[in-house]
């Protein structure tokens, strides 16, 4: 079994209601943000791959163009631009073209925030 990882990145602006330090979070504020999309599997006998890394790519470069210089408070389905909805976020807008999908991290590494969805629980 193989791990398959790429990272990208996407600068946006977000407002965030907060229980503390809720003045800065309120204005439009900007952050660089960091991901990392993994899938897991076995290579395929043929190609010896998990995933083409063309076909891959495609697909953040999709998702990215939808947070990318966006005012995240605007994009359908995120909610509240939080790390754990970004997450989710990229997970429901990858697993359809992105098979093994197991793992997505959003980070801002200027704060040295992070977080990992594991995708959602099995009933």
């Amino acid at each position: 079994m193989f791990e398959l990882s790429k990272q990208f990145y996407f600068e946006a602006a977000h407002t965030l209601e907060r229980s503390i330090e809720t003045e800065s979070s309120r204005r439009i504020h900007g952050h660089t943000y960091h991901a990392e999309i993994t899938v897991r599997g076995a290579p395929d006998p043929a190609t010896g791959m998990i995933l083409d890394l063309g076909l891959f790519t495609r697909a953040l470069d999709s998702v990215r163009a939808e947070l990318d210089h966006r005012f995240l408070d605007d994009v359908p389905g995120l909610g509240p631009a939080t790390l754990e909805n970004l997450c989710v976020y990229l997970w429901k807008n990858l697993a359809p073209s992105l098979p093994g999908l197991n793992r997505v991290s959003v980070w801002r590494q200027a704060s040295g925030d992070k977080c990992t969805y594991f995708g959602p629980e099995e009933a």
